[in-house]
C-alpha cells in the first residue's frame, strides 16, 4: 500500500528503542519501529492521542 505519511524525527528510549509517529492528510495516525516505516501501525489521529495520553498516565507501565 502506499502511503503519503510525514513521518516526525524518530523518538529513541532506552538503546535502539526507537519508534516514529506520522500521519496524512485524510486524518489516519501511524506509529512505526524507525527503519520499519513500511509496516505501521495506523489509526485516527484520536486514537492516537488516547493510546499516547494512556501511555503517559501510566496504563502501560506493567507492560514495561
Amino acid at each position: 500500500m502506499n502511503r503519503n505519511v510525514d513521518w516526525e524525527e524518530p523518538f529513541c528510549g532506552a538503546g535502539a528503542n526507537c519508534f516514529r509517529l506520522g500521519t496524512d492528510v485524510e486524518g489516519n495516525a501511524y506509529i512505526a519501529i524507525a527503519g520499519q516505516e513500511d509496516h505501521p501501525l495506523t489509526d485516527t489521529r484520536e486514537a492516537l492521542t488516547q493510546l499516547i495520553l494512556g501511555i503517559k498516565a501510566g496504563r502501560a507501565d506493567h507492560l514495561l
